[in-house]
């Protein structure tokens, strides 16, 4: 019983990396004003992970808002 607890949650942490790095490659594959959209949105939420990846992803491209 154990065996299985451990592995449902090893299987529930890799679940959760690939479908954050597939929110991270959407964001990657906004355009222009798409991402600057978001990063307005979530601009004013402290601690936020999407509004970090799409001002990290501004910074690459040269746009700010």
């Amino acid at each position: 019983m154990l065996a299985t607890r451990i592995k449902r949650r090893a299987d529930r942490g890799t679940r959760a990396i690939k479908r954050l790095h597939l929110i991270d490659a959407e964001i990657v594959a906004l355009a222009d004003e798409d991402l600057l959209d978001l990063a307005d949105i979530f601009a004013n939420v402290t601690g936020s992970q999407i509004g970090a990846a799409a001002t990290a992803e501004m910074t690459r491209r040269g746009i700010s808002l």
